[in-house]
């Protein structure tokens, strides 16, 4: 007999070597005009706002700046592109739902997202955070109609997964692959996370890895 083989997964190691290169802010978009041109595949992510979109970002990349994070809603008004390791754009997009601004902002930042969702070509998937504690919200939903409409493929992240106990945390995995299951959209593997311990990080960069290998692009 002999010991449990480790994990041999290759996008383990090939995930951590792309976040661990170069990681450059290179555009910011308001509007469907001003996108950068489509020059490599783009993978987004996308979540209401306080989910812990940018704190996900910067633990993906082990920088603490990379993307800006805020205790105030909201404060992540446009689409924001990075260059990582010249393999891929990653795209911080605006949190949708509440935000501590006029609601004509809002509703702007929330129809960029939607008419982005439509109309890109080189996205190849979107990562949809949801905050662990609470599950889909009816404002998610709308963001996943979108999405489906679209045929954009997309990815269920649950973010602040260490602030679950272990037997709740696999309920919230297993209730929300439930909502998601009739979705033809969606990847049925739910990816729990925490920026703030590391848990389920290197799993997501190998998962973008993969889908970056899928696409010719490593």
């Amino acid at each position: 007999m002999t010991d449990t083989a480790p994990d041999t997964d290759p996008f383990l190691e090939i995930g951590r070597k792309l976040f661990a290169g170069e990681a450059d802010f290179i555009w910011a978009a308001n509007s469907l005009k001003n996108l950068p041109p489509q020059s490599k595949v783009e993978i987004a992510f996308a979540g209401r706002s306080n989910v812990g979109k940018s704190s996900l970002v910067n633990a993906l990349t082990g920088r603490n700046t990379l993307a800006r994070t805020s205790h105030t809603p909201g404060r992540t008004q446009q689409l924001n592109f990075f260059n990582i390791n010249d393999r891929f754009h990653l795209v911080d997009m605006p949190g949708y739902g509440y935000a501590a601004v006029d609601k004509e902002k809002v509703h702007a930042w929330t129809q960029l997202i939607h008419d982005y969702l439509r109309g890109r070509a080189s996205l190849a998937r979107v990562y949809v955070l949801i905050d662990a504690r609470h599950g889909i919200k009816p404002v998610d939903e709308g963001v996943l109609e979108t999405l489906g409409t679209a045929a954009v493929s997309y990815q269920i992240v649950l973010t602040k997964a260490d602030e679950l106990k272990k037997g709740e945390l696999e309920k919230r995995i297993a209730d929300t692959a439930e909502k998601i299951s009739k979705r033809a959209a969606a990847f049925p593997e739910i990816l729990p996370t925490s920026s703030r311990s590391g848990f389920g990080i290197p799993e997501l960069r190998a998962g973008i890895a993969r889908l970056l290998s899928e696409r010719g692009a490593l």
